[in-house]
């Protein structure tokens, strides 16, 4: 037995040993089927020669069609569908052309022409095709039997089965590699309960898992269903995690390699899986009519959102793309990664800052972009409450900048990005964010009234993004490869997460709806508490909080909310014709008013006092408090009134 496992296990037959056997099963049926016809007389009685010319002619053309379909060519252990359609089309090919001979010899006269029973040719079908078919599907058995029955097998369940599913079953019994066993389905469906796929059981989740454990054990579980929803995610995996089975997931069918799905793409879940969301359905059409064939310009252009806005611009066929980001490294594995894929759009890669003027406006000059997507900024919160002049200097005066070039040089519109930390600021970061948006909006609102409708300025805001430079996803994750602990700043602090691609597919929508001047704001859905979400990463990572990983309190960061908003509590949202973006109802400012408190803010950089320039913008937004800052004892001098709505 061990011998028969290794041949089974570590060798493929050759070819040519699968056409010789073919042949071998069609001589044997040919035999049969003469013998049958011809009542098994006594072998002195055979007609020889003509028992040989029958075999000539049988051997001939099963032979020919043979190498037409090419039935030697596959692995017998891992026979398909698709092989037995090979096998039924070659000898049913053979056995017509065999019936067409055996008319034409029967309506004969010709003394060189020997008759070929019908009776004969459709006994010797059956039986070729049993032997020939039959011997595949038994080797293939006897190697999953011989597989399966490894005590070193690891045993797994597949959620969901549908197509996907027996896809991923395949997928795993053909992989000479892998050590796994698939014990069972699983799947939401009772109309499937007690039914077999391939021999393997379907069975309901939460009635079912735990006696299936109590009988064998589980070691992993592979959700493959692509439209399941974030909540039922989240149950199927908590569920897996209280009995320790493995959580993996199949990647979207897009991603597959040439059109399979392969066993390595099959990977662990991770915190980003529970995470996002349902796919966002874009009006392809009307986006595709802003950007297809025009020129534009994306600052910001290597970080998280501004390269992931390139990779989806991209898809719209632009004329041209102008890339601006003062980051050289990011920008230059940006530029091998687009010209590596997309090598049929022009891009132009600039090492450039927006604080500088006069280079941008020689930039939009010379490129004319039609639409321009604002990302540029610095985003870390305790870091800008460290280096103020920074965030005003890049985030205010920066956005100042292209804002103003963008009239200067007929920029159709200007789609800036914010943040929900631009709501209710609490720290400079959130508050020079905030500080942008007012000065875009005055901007647009006075261009309006003057009859100057050429430029359209758009602002979007959301929150945080999984996986983006800095966020607490990759910083959790790294703390735990490193054996922990694990770092929260509180135990009640809350965050919205949204996806990188969500977000920028709502940009893209929202810069498409806008006409000027509003304020677009993202459905984020339901905020997330950080230490749950600390807890979950180290569970899928196979451990215990508190025994394998510590969580350890550090307390709020300078600047930092226990609850971020995506809303003033004045402001209010009204709906548009997508789900997922509303416009918020905003206080509007008069724009003299605002760009002489902008140029005054930007004039007091050259003082370089934090408190003075901090206490600027405060005045310029009164709702601005600094929370767990150095900056408090400023609010403790300013009386903050209400803020109305215009």
């Amino acid at each position: 037995m061990k011998y028969i496992k290794k041949i089974l296990g570590k060798r493929y037959a050759p070819k040519w040993l699968i056409l010789y056997i073919d042949m071998m099963a069609t001589i044997f049926s040919v035999i049969v089927a003469y013998g049958l016809v011809e009542n098994f007389r006594p072998f002195v009685d055979v007609n020889l020669p003509n028992l040989l010319f029958t075999l000539t002619i049988f051997l001939v053309i099963r032979f020919t069609l043979f190498m037409v379909f090419k039935t030697y060519s596959s692995v017998v252990r891992y026979t398909s569908t698709q092989d037995a359609k090979n096998i039924l089309f070659s000898i049913s090919s053979g056995t017509v052309i065999l019936l067409a001979y055996s008319i034409i010899s029967f309506n004969s006269t010709s003394a060189y022409i020997d008759r070929l029973p019908i009776s004969m040719i459709i006994i010797e079908y059956f039986i070729s095709t049993f032997l020939i078919a039959g011997y595949r599907v038994g080797i293939k058995m006897l190697y999953s039997e011989l597989k399966n029955n490894s005590n070193e097998k690891e045993t797994m369940l597949i959620f969901g089965a549908g197509e996907l599913g027996l896809i991923t079953k395949r997928t795993i019994d053909h992989d000479k590699d892998n050590n796994k066993k698939v014990i069972g389905f699983m799947d939401d469906n009772p109309a499937k309960y007690g039914k077999l796929i391939e021999g393997v059981k379907i069975y309901n989740l939460e009635k079912d898992l735990r006696e299936l454990i109590n009988k064998v054990r589980i070691d992993e579980l592979i959700i493959s269903v692509q439209d399941i929803s974030r909540k039922r995610k989240e149950e199927v995996v908590d569920m897996c995690l209280r009995y320790k089975i493995k959580v993996k997931l199949i990647p979207s069918a897009i991603d597959w390699m040439n059109g399979e799905l392969s066993a390595k793409q099959i990977a662990d879940v991770r915190i980003e899986d529970l995470l996002e969301r349902m796919p966002i359905r874009l009006d392809q059409e009307k986006i595709s009519s802003q950007i297809n064939n025009k020129t534009i310009l994306v600052t910001g252009a290597s970080g998280s959102i501004g390269s992931e806005l390139v990779r989806q611009i991209v898809q719209f066929y632009p004329k041209e793309i102008i890339l601006i980001d003062q980051a050289e490294t990011p920008l230059y594995e940006l530029e091998l990664e687009l010209k590596e894929k997309s090598n049929y759009i022009e891009f132009k890669f600039l090492v450039a800052d927006v604080r500088n003027r006069g280079k941008m406006e020689t930039i939009l000059n010379q490129y004319r972009p039609q639409i321009i997507y604002h990302a540029a900024a610095y985003k870390h919160v305790p870091l800008m409450e460290d280096n103020p002049s920074e965030a005003i200097n890049t985030n205010v005066m920066g956005t100042k900048n292209m804002a103003d070039l963008a009239v200067r040089f007929h920029v159709e519109k200007f789609i800036f990005v914010s943040t929900d930390k631009a709501v209710n600021p609490t720290n400079v970061m959130g508050a020079s964010k905030r500080a942008a948006e007012i000065y875009v909006q005055s901007f647009n609102q006075d261009l309006q009234k003057n009859g100057h409708n050429h430029t359209k300025f758009i602002t979007t805001r959301f929150g945080n993004v999984l996986g983006s430079n800095g966020s607490v996803i990759p910083r959790f994750r790294k703390q735990i490869e490193n054996g922990g602990p694990v770092t929260v700043t509180h135990p009640e602090i809350c965050r919205y997460f949204m996806t990188i691609p969500e977000a920028c597919q709502l940009i893209l929508e929202a810069g498409m709806i806008g006409n000027g001047g509003e304020i677009f704001v993202f459905d984020m859905g339901e905020p997330v508490k950080i230490v749950d979400l600390a807890k979950k990463m180290i569970i899928l990572s196979g451990m215990k909080p508190g025994k394998d990983i510590n969580i350890v309190f550090t307390g709020l960061r300078p600047g930092e909310k226990i609850m971020e908003e995506l809303l003033n509590n004045k402001e209010k949202t009204l709906p548009t014709h997508h789900s997922k973006i509303m416009i918020g109802k905003v206080r509007e400012y008069p724009f003299e008013m605002i760009s002489r408190e902008i140029d005054d803010l930007i004039s007091t950089l050259s003082l370089n006092n934090d408190k003075i320039l901090v206490g600027k913008i405060k005045d310029l937004i009164p709702e601005y408090i600094s929370n767990n800052s150095r900056f408090e004892e400023l609010d403790k001098l300013t009386i903050h009134p209400e803020i109305e709505i215009n």
